[in-house]
């Protein structure tokens, strides 16, 4: 039993050991797949595209300028989890816990020669069963961006066809 629990100390060692670091990212990789751009002439057109899908993914539109191409959203989300909350509980009664995660999005669309330009980003903030904020960062993630503009994509051609 002893030999079984030193092998796997071992390995999770290794394993932790080995992992790669993560990446720096500079400020042009993440622009890179934080934009894309639509050939679309009509800017308005792809914002309600966007604003479409940031509603159909639950988010609650907090402000949008079409003069500036300005939209901003969040979205919370309920993270409690059970086997985390029993967990503080033993640490006492001032045990605290993450309870509610809170993306947040800023997009800027512009409008270029013959076509449109979008900028995205998101954050995401975690915030505590007493409402403090535990957590902060930007979500970093070029898969996470590639989704979310294949559904904008595909908004896109929705307004286009007036669907």
């Amino acid at each position: 039993m002893t030999r079984t629990l030193c092998l796997f100390g071992s390995l999770a060692i290794f394993w932790f050991g080995c992992a790669l670091p993560n990446p720096q990212l500079t400020q042009l990789q993440i622009r890179e797949f934080q934009t894309r751009t639509y050939p679309v002439q009509d800017s308005k057109l792809v914002m309600k595209a966007l604003l479409n899908v940031l509603q159909d993914e639950g988010f609650i539109v907090k402000n949008a300028d079409t003069d500036l191409g300005l939209l901003t959203a969040s979205k919370e989300t309920n993270i409690e989890n059970s086997g985390a909350v029993l967990l503080a509980l033993l640490g006492g009664t001032n045990a605290r816990w993450e309870k509610i995660a809170i993306v947040e999005c800023s997009a800027n669309v512009s409008e270029l020669e013959g076509a449109t330009k979008v900028r995205v980003n998101f954050q995401v903030k975690k915030l505590d069963n007493h409402g403090q904020v535990i957590d902060v960062g930007a979500i970093l993630d070029p898969q996470f961006y590639q989704s979310f503009f294949a559904k904008v994509d595909k908004g896109v051609f929705l307004q286009k066809q007036d669907l």
